[in-house]
């Protein structure tokens, strides 16, 4: 999939706070952290870091085919995600379709638990 063109992101600005409740509403295992600018933030606990590692790299393959990458922090027995539009400092729709995605990534059969992302102050890198 290509990447937008600049054009794409003036016509699409960030979204408002209302409309970025109203769809993290639809998002119960995400929250909205800031750090520099807004994100959508999960994390997703596993048995152990090679389970961890396996959900990372389908988060990878989501992301190379969208062509829009999250900050993911990999750990052992746990993947934070971190979704936003660096393009236009903020939260686009896009971001909320991918962390669906995200989640959907899980096998129901055996599902990991789902928390809400620490809040965090100070700077990060990308």
């Amino acid at each position: 999939m290509p990447k937008p063109p600049t054009s794409y992101w003036r016509e699409n600005p960030r979204l408002a706070a209302t409309e970025a409740k109203m769809l993290l509403a639809a998002l119960p295992d995400w929250s909205i952290v800031v750090e520099e600018t807004e994100r959508l933030a999960a994390t997703f606990a596993f048995a152990d870091f090679a389970a961890a590692l396996t959900f990372a790299g389908r988060v990878g393959d989501l992301a190379e085919a969208a062509n829009h990458h999250p900050m993911l922090v990999v750990e052992w027995g746990r993947v934070q995600v971190f979704w936003w539009t660096h393009a236009i400092g903020g939260l686009h729709r896009n971001d909320f379709i991918l962390a669906a995605r995200t989640s959907a990534l899980l096998d129901p059969r055996s599902p990991p638990r789902v928390t809400r992302a620490p809040r965090r102050s100070g700077r990060r890198h990308r």
